[in-house]
């Protein structure tokens, strides 16, 4: 079936006092799309795919859908591939700027939330302030008032290979061998997974994994603090700028990704969706490598951030979709069945595809298996 793709834009107007991306005017965001739609097939039921930093309208599965006689939409907010000043409650007003567009102006009768990978948590925290809205500021006190948004509900939301969050993802892959912010090269080698000389190998002992998880909530817990100390006295003092920019190493350190026996899946031990962790750990790409003060705080910060997946999930009462894909490098097993127990009523179901990687890169010819069930879902769900 061919397809047409149709690029636009909506620029919509937010008056936060600190602008956090390049280029524009002050106070006008622009919000950059990307329909695909089967040639002369018209539809009122769209598929709404949006990511933090966006990037996500070439993806196979984004394709596969709209080859398969679906009308998507790609939503990039405004910190399309740069996350280092991203601030997730303002991802929230982009996404919602595009889905009233696709509901006002281009007709649009039926919203499925197309949560793929770091995009289910931002659809579960989207559904969740437009169903129950409480949302005024940013979690360092900044305006993003999502009450008065008057954010328009999904009618149904997937999660596609989806995780958590982004703050919690960090920290279950963060690096708690570093104990100073300062010194993030003198690294404790009894927590260092990359070092030969660290007695705990895989396959990891509960009682190591218990006290390396505790380590790395700990790490989260020490920036933020620091954080929140460093906010505190720039606002004291107006002389001072009131933003800074810091760097983050040691972001790659999941047991899972080395001891294949920790959420078991059939990912290949020994890599993640990046490559070698033991490089991806301090490389260039990496979660939260680079980001500022109020960044941390709303996507980052374990406690303060509000794109909290199985919390968001908790308060959604709209149909809810989970694949997982069992060979994922990214998103483990045990993300799409805690979002999907997080959901509080029983219209909800995940569903497996045996073998299927991320990106469905390695595995095209699983492609077909992940829209029929998308495609099944919408049938019964009268999508």
């Amino acid at each position: 079936m061919k397809i047409v793709r149709e690029p636009y834009g909506i620029l919509h107007v937010d008056p936060s006092p600190i602008k956090d991306v390049y280029g524009g005017d002050a106070g006008a965001v622009f919000v950059e799309c990307m329909r695909l739609r089967p040639e002369r097939v018209d539809s009122k039921t769209v598929i709404v795919f949006s990511h933090p930093i966006g990037g996500g309208a070439f993806l196979p599965l984004v394709n596969a859908l709209a080859h398969a006689g679906i009308h998507v939409v790609y939503c990039n907010p405004r910190y399309r591939g740069n996350d280092s000043a991203l601030i997730m409650e303002k991802c929230v007003l982009d996404l919602g700027a595009c889905i009233r567009d696709l509901k006002e102006k281009k007709g649009y009768e039926t919203i499925l939330l197309g949560g793929w990978s770091g995009g289910g948590s931002l659809s579960s925290f989207y559904q969740d302030q437009a169903e129950n809205p409480t949302i005024r500021e940013t979690p360092a006190g900044d305006p993003a008032d999502l009450v008065a948004a008057n954010l328009i509900p999904a009618d149904g939301v997937m999660f596609l290979a989806a995780h958590l969050s982004r703050s919690h993802t960090l920290t279950e892959w963060i690096d708690p061998s570093i104990t100073d912010e300062a010194n993030p090269f003198d690294r404790d080698p009894e927590r260092n997974l990359y070092d030969p000389a660290n007695p705990h190998q895989p396959p990891y002992s509960a009682d190591f994994l218990a006290r390396y998880g505790e380590a790395q909530l700990a790490r989260n817990r020490r920036i933020t603090a620091w954080v929140k100390e460093t906010l505190a006295e720039l606002s004291a003092d107006p002389s001072k700028p009131p933003e800074r920019a810091f760097c983050v190493h040691g972001t790659m350190a999941a047991p899972c990704f080395l001891d294949p026996a920790v959420d078991p899946s059939d990912r290949e031990p020994g890599t993640c969706y990046l490559g070698d962790p033991k490089v991806v750990n301090d490389g260039p790409v990496g979660l939260a490598r680079f980001t500022t003060l109020r960044s941390w705080l709303s996507q980052w910060s374990y406690d303060d951030s509000r794109a909290d997946g199985v919390g968001n999930a908790s308060r959604i009462s709209c149909p809810v979709l989970a694949i997982n894909n069992t060979a994922d490098l990214a998103c483990t097993p045990s993300h799409a069945k805690r979002l999907v127990d997080a959901v509080s009523h029983d219209d909800k179901e995940l569903h497996h595809v045996k073998g299927a990687d991320h990106y469905y890169m390695q595995k095209p010819e699983l492609i077909p298996e992940a829209v029929g069930l998308v495609q099944d879902w919408m049938s019964r769900k009268g999508f």
